[in-house]
């Protein structure tokens, strides 16, 4: 059975997700946040970077998120989470999969930290994360989710950051991603996630 190390809000819930879609379970190992909202130090112990999610599973261990979704749809032999790969939409979904962590974390935490203090994000930042989400916007197309009706891999991976965006109200002035948020929270997998471990967002 598939191990997770699962810090408190935070991407394990990605994993969750994926897990419960597929109808599998797992040994859930739960760490909570410090005070100042860090990874506890028990987590150095699991991965060298303190980083979550983190599974194992037979002996190997692996991290990042993006890459253990991929490594469960492979494990279980799921086709579903992704378009047909004989498809221009498979290469789509690809970059949009590693879009999240590549190019839009790093632009959303610019606004989304800020907000955790109370503080509005600096003009820059609004004006990059806004960009960020008129792309996102533009891939919807006519939704709700990025690729029809099911949630892919891709959608999987952006709910986390769109979940703090949305916790923090980073989304009144993009209406369709506030749309695809409500979607988001009405796939099976995403309720099942929760009700397992929390929610993604801390609360206020």
């Amino acid at each position: 059975m598939i191990t997770l190390h699962a810090l408190e809000y935070s991407r394990a819930t990605r994993v969750l997700w994926l897990l419960a879609d597929l109808g599998q379970t797992c040994n859930r190992i739960d760490y909570p946040r410090s005070e100042s909202f860090r990874a506890p130090e028990a987590l150095s112990k699991v991965h060298p970077l303190g980083k979550s999610p983190v599974i194992e599973d037979d002996g190997l261990m692996i991290a990042e998120s993006a890459t253990i979704l991929r490594y469960l749809a492979a494990r279980y032999g799921d086709d579903s989470h992704t378009p047909p790969r004989d498809t221009r939409e498979f290469w789509d979904h690809e970059v949009l999969f590693d879009y999240v962590e590549a190019s839009f974390a790093e632009v959303a935490l610019q606004a989304i930290l800020p907000a955790f203090s109370g503080k509005p994000a600096p003009d820059a930042a609004k004006a990059a994360l806004d960009k960020h989400l008129d792309y996102i916007a533009q891939a919807i197309g006519d939704g709700p989710l990025l690729f029809g009706d099911t949630a892919m891999l891709a959608d999987i991976q952006l709910s986390y950051i769109i979940a703090l965006l949305a916790r923090l109200d980073l989304l009144a002035d993009h209406p369709k991603i506030a749309a695809y948020w409500e979607a988001l929270q009405k796939q099976p997998g995403y309720i099942a996630a929760l009700r397992a471990a929390g929610p993604m967002a801390p609360p206020a």
